[in-house]
């Protein structure tokens, strides 16, 4: 069911939900909400937003903790729930709803800390107050590789602040989508503050960010809807943040480590699949260090350990569908056709369970003007790009309309220097793969990776608050 204006209802239609670890477990089947549901949930959340801003700070700090502890003390429960609808290792799944938690607990703590500022006015005998206050009803958007981290980082700082949340989350995860709303239904809230409106894109989707009864959309998935929901909250002057695509790479030097390049090059390429925003799909290697690199990655490509989510020591689960994997066996097909060559995996597996199984997949000699190169591919690929040295090794990581996350593998101080500040992206990292950032920093990226303020840590109260200034006169003593 979806929570709708506060209350647990049915929907017009229902979809199937399936283990793509093994397509004979029917996780369960969900609602689909109707337009009408949306149209009260919307009605709702604008008088419980007015009621949760009046609430106490503690009082709203407490929830937030509720919240973040609890699912923390069942990260292996919520865990194996995830990777069961998702197909991520469960190593991956446990990690990611605990991480979920550490946002939740962030934010409280944050509730404490909205200090305004203060100033003389330029005028005599007046003083200036500076503050920040909620914008209202927020549209969460969410996608489906990573279900309960990515509508966590959202929907915690927008509680935070003070505002109403309404959540449409991918229809492909709606298990996880009904056990973290369970847990925040239950807290100490205004009805109708925090809403579940499952549906698709086309309908409430569309819906949702079209309606001027929202005051702000915070989506995370693909440039193409990214910029349709652009248009079509223009209309209404909606404040909208948005992460999308990525092409990202790592830059592996000639005096790197190499057993640490190849293992930063195959945590990045492979873990979650290769469905991560922040996965590493090039590898820009010197070619001092392309042969022995090359060997290695691609023998550990072909040691990895694929298979059902939930069984022990996988290092890589299947992919989430059908159609994910059809659209990444034509990326395979169309690397070849662009003279790329496959050196390793890139098939569907046949396992002990039916599931969207695909061994992972290392292109090489490829050009950064091939599409395998320019396109997001969100899939178990990766193409090796060998360059002659530095200079050009950061030519080819710029040279893409992306810009959310790079690397570099190198013991250079001053090439890691010059890399992380002449890089274009939003998040760099030395030493370290391409995924996996902190909770209490911004994210976000340039170019077609991002578009509005940065989300996480104290950057996210940009996005989330509007900022007041108010001039006071005293008056003569």
């Amino acid at each position: 069911m979806n929570l709708i204006a506060g209350d647990w209802l049915a929907g017009e239609s229902e979809i199937e939900n399936r283990n793509p670890s093994d397509l004979s477990d029917l996780i369960g089947v969900y609602a689909q909400a109707s337009r009408d549901q949306l149209e009260a949930t919307l009605d709702q959340a604008r008088q419980a937003q007015r009621e949760w801003a009046a609430y106490g700070l503690e009082r709203k700090q407490a929830v937030l903790m509720s919240i973040g502890n609890e699912l923390m003390a069942r990260a292996e429960e919520l865990g194996t729930l995830l990777s069961r609808e998702e197909g991520k290792p469960f190593a991956e799944g446990k990690g990611e709803v605990y991480r979920a938690g550490q946002f939740f607990t962030y934010y409280a703590a944050e509730c404490l800390r909205q200090i305004g500022e203060n100033a003389d006015s330029v005028r005599p005998d007046i003083e200036v107050d500076v503050r920040r206050e909620p914008i209202g009803v927020v549209a969460v958007i969410s996608p489906w590789n990573f279900p309960t981290a990515t509508a966590s980082w959202k929907i915690a700082p927008a509680l935070c602040y003070g505002n109403a949340v309404v959540w449409k989350p991918a229809n492909m995860t709606p298990a996880s989508a009904c056990a973290l709303t369970e847990i925040i239904a239950r807290q100490d809230i205004p009805k109708g503050l925090f809403s579940l409106v499952m549906g698709s894109g086309s309908n409430i989707g569309q819906r949702l960010v079209e309606s001027p009864k929202i005051d702000a959309i915070s989506f995370t998935g693909s440039v193409p809807v990214g910029k349709g929901i652009a248009a079509s909250a223009i209309q209404n002057f909606t404040k909208v943040q948005m992460e999308m695509g990525s092409k990202n790479a790592l830059a592996v030097m000639e005096d790197a480590d190499l057993d640490l390049a190849v293992t930063l090059a195959l945590g990045g390429a492979f873990g979650g699949t290769g469905q991560k925003c922040t996965a590493s799909s090039r590898l820009v290697v010197h070619e001092a260090i392309h042969d022995a690199f090359v060997e290695k990655l691609v023998a550990g490509a072909k040691a990895m350990k694929v298979g059902h989510a939930l069984e022990e020591g996988m290092q890589m689960g299947p992919v989430v569908s059908a159609q994910q994997l059809e659209e990444n066996l034509a990326y395979v097909e169309l690397g070849k056709s662009e003279g790329a060559e496959l050196a390793c995996g890139g098939e569907r597996l046949a396992l002990a369970h039916e599931g969207y199984y695909m061994s992972p997949g290392v292109f090489l000699n490829t050009r950064n003007d091939m599409r395998i190169n320019r396109e997001e591919m969100f899939a178990p690929l990766t193409s090796v790009i060998k360059v002659a040295g530095y200079d050009e090794a950061l030519s080819v990581v710029n040279d893409t309309a992306f810009g959310l996350t790079s690397g570099i593998v190198t013991k250079s101080l001053a090439k890691a220097t010059h890399f992380r500040r002449n890089v274009r992206t939003g998040v760099v990292t030395v030493n370290l793969p391409t995924a996996g950032t902190d909770y209490h920093v911004p994210f976000g990226g340039r170019g077609d990776s991002s578009y509005g303020p940065r989300e996480q840590g104290w950057a996210a109260a940009e996005f989330y608050t509007t900022v007041k200034t108010a001039y006071i006169s005293a008056g003569p003593v």
